[in-house]
């Protein structure tokens, strides 16, 4: 069980949080467009903020929300999500960054802290990368960078949390990864895998890399030339993305199962998109091929 001072403590961490990485994305994006505040309350207790920024200079939409919620899910829904007791609290960030071009990856990433009405209390989150055009070099880095995090508090937690990564970002109808991976947990729960001091700084670790990694990315993608057919390519790689998170992302059915604000659940869907009737797979040897090339489960990316 956490100590009494924990909850508020994780809860204002991470509303400070939310700000402070709406910033360092609007001064990477430098145009125009601003992350615009929505605050909203939940019917049945806590509320959020969601900051968005849609026709940005390099961002095409963006999204930063901040939740703090609680009350008692139905039964249905708790056992669907694994919850041992309907009732429940549960405060996060959630981002999801679709670029305007085809060769800025879109990026996603989640750190949440959950308490149960047992008494039962728990972390999870992650990262994951998804690029139109898989850059082996970036993906290199990505990882690289993950791992670097993971060891400073568990060195199990890299191997275990990038194996959960694939196997949670996956689509088995199309029998591809979602990107190239990055990690994922879920319920490192308090007593049993570390103290939640322990476990809430790895997860402020997780998420202090995302500002700086993503934005790096940005400066170095975004003025690169790209043509109509590689929009096209970005347009069959966004519908993928909204396949996972419609009909597979447990956070959006938590949210919508336990009466969450749907614009802000569904802001993770990318802006423009296209579903072609059984597109032809891309021929052997182009770009298009070589990134299918990657979307599979079990890639050393530090090898």
């Amino acid at each position: 069980m956490p100590s009494p001072t924990i909850r508020p403590e994780i809860e204002a961490w991470l509303a400070d949080f939310q700000l402070r990485l709406c910033q360092q994305l609007a001064t990477a994006d430098a145009g125009p467009a601003t992350f615009l505040t929505d605050a909203w309350q939940r019917e049945g207790g806590g509320g959020g903020r969601s900051k968005v920024l849609e026709h940005g200079r390099i961002l095409e939409k963006g999204g930063v929300g901040f939740s703090a919620v609680w009350g008692e899910m139905s039964e249905a829904a708790a056992r669907q999500l694994h919850m041992p007791d309907p009732h429940f609290y549960a405060t996060g960030v959630s981002v999801v960054l679709h670029p305007r071009s085809p060769r800025v990856p879109i990026i996603h990433m989640n750190v949440r802290y959950f308490e149960a009405g047992n008494g039962e209390a728990w972390f999870g989150g992650g990262i994951d990368l998804t690029p139109i055009y898989v850059d082996e070099n970036q993906a290199r880095a990505f990882h690289a960078q993950l791992r670097a995090v993971c060891d400073r508090h568990n060195p199990a937690y890299y191997p275990k949390f990038t194996r959960w990564a694939d196997d949670y970002f996956y689509l088995p109808h199309r029998q591809e990864t979602r990107g190239v991976g990055g990690i994922f947990y879920d319920r490192l729960t308090v007593g049993q895998d570390g103290t939640a001091e322990e476990l809430f700084a790895f997860m402020r670790d997780v998420a202090e890399l995302f500002g700086p990694f993503f934005t790096g990315l940005m400066a170095a993608n975004y003025a690169l030339p790209y043509t109509e057919r590689e929009e096209a390519w970005q347009s069959q790689r966004r519908a993928r993305y909204a396949e996972f998170n419609l009909a597979f992302d447990r956070g959006t059915r938590f949210g919508l199962e336990t009466g969450g604000r749907t614009e802000s659940i569904l802001m993770s869907l990318p802006p423009r998109t296209g579903w072609a009737y059984n597109p032809a797979p891309p021929a052997a040897g182009t770009p298009e091929a070589n990134t299918l090339g990657w979307l599979r489960k079990g890639v050393d990316w530090l090898a």
